[in-house]
C-alpha cells in the first residue's frame, strides 16, 4: 500500500462521481477504520463529502471514536461536513410493531439497523444530489458476507471491496486516521453487547485473508489444527452468505422457438 494507490482511489471515486453528474459523496461514520479510510479518500477529492454519524440507542462510548474521527475530518477539510441522525426512535417504533406481531428477534433487529442507516444514507444522497459510497473490504464482501444484505451492503460503489483488512489498515496510517480506530477490535455495532467481528465469527482477519487466499494445492497434511479450522468457519460462511454475492435469482421464461 502506498499513497500514489491511495490518490488512485480518491480520483477513482471522483471521476465515477463526476461522469454521472452527481455533486456529493455520503459516506456512513461508524468509528470504524474502514468507513475512516473511505470517508478520508472521500474528503481527498474535494468533492462536498457528508459524512454520516447514526447513532440508534448509542451509548456515548459507542460513538466515541466515529465523533473523534468526524471531527479531524472537519478540522482538516473545508469540503467535509458532519451529520448526526439519532435514529433511536425510528428503530424503536419498528421494534415495537415488530413485538406486537410476536416477531421480535435479535438477527433481524440488529439487521434492521443497518437498513435503516442505508436508507438515511440514500435519503440525504438523494436529497443532495449525491452517491452513497461503500465501506466494506474485500474479506467482507466477497470473502465471508459479513455484511447486512440491502444495509451496509447496499450502495453505490465500493472503493475498498478488492482490499483486504491489513491493506485498509495500512491506508489508515497513510491517511493519518486516529491510531484509536485502528487498533480498535473491529465490531459493526449493531448489537448491544458490543460484540466484536472476530467474537461472531471465529476467526481474525488476518485469519480470513489468508484462508481466501489458500488454494487446494496445498497439501491439507501440511496445515495446522487452527488452519483447519479456519479453512471451515470461511467455507461455511461464504457458503452461507453467497446468496448476497451473486445476482438475484431469476426465473428464466422459456423462449419461442
Amino acid at each position: 500500500m502506498n499513497k500514489i494507490i491511495l490518490n488512485d482511489v480518491s480520483n477513482w471515486i471522483k471521476d465515477y462521481a463526476q461522469s454521472a453528474d452527481l455533486d456529493t459523496l455520503v459516506v456512513g461514520a461508524s468509528g470504524g477504520v474502514d468507513s475512516s479510510v473511505v470517508s478520508s479518500l472521500c474528503a481527498k477529492t474535494g468533492m462536498p463529502t457528508i459524512v454520516l454519524n447514526m447513532p440508534i440507542n448509542s451509548k456515548p462510548e459507542n460513538t466515541e471514536l466515529s465523533s473523534l474521527h468526524c471531527q479531524w475530518l472537519c478540522d482538516n477539510h473545508e469540503n467535509v461536513c458532519q451529520l448526526v441522525v439519532d435514529l433511536s426512535d425510528m428503530f424503536e417504533l419498528l421494534s415495537a410493531k415488530m413485538i406486537s406481531k410476536n416477531l421480535e428477534n435479535q438477527l433481524a433487529n440488529a439487521n434492521s439497523k443497518a437498513r435503516l442507516r442505508m436508507v438515511t444514507l440514500y435519503h440525504t444522497a438523494t436529497a443532495l444530489n449525491g452517491i452513497v459510497v461503500g465501506t466494506g473490504n474485500k474479506v467482507e464482501d466477497f470473502g465471508v458476507g459479513f455484511y447486512t444484505k440491502y444495509g451496509d451492503g447496499g450502495v453505490d460503489i465500493s472503493p475498498l471491496a478488492d482490499m483486504t483488512k491489513t491493506q485498509v489498515r495500512e491506508a489508515a496510517k497513510l491517511l493519518g486516521v486516529s491510531d484509536q480506530i485502528i487498533m480498535a477490535p473491529p465490531t459493526d455495532g449493531l448489537w448491544e453487547d458490543s460484540r466484536t467481528d472476530e467474537s461472531q465469527i471465529g476467526a481474525s482477519y488476518e485469519e480470513l485473508e489468508w484462508a481466501m487466499e489458500y488454494t487446494e494445492s496445498v497439501h491439507t497434511a501440511d496445515l495446522t489444527e487452527r488452519q483447519h479450522e479456519i479453512l471451515k468457519i470461511y467455507n461455511a460462511f461464504h457458503n452461507k452468505n453467497k446468496h448476497k454475492m451473486v445476482g438475484i435469482p431469476i426465473f428464466k421464461m422459456p423462449r419461442k422457438d
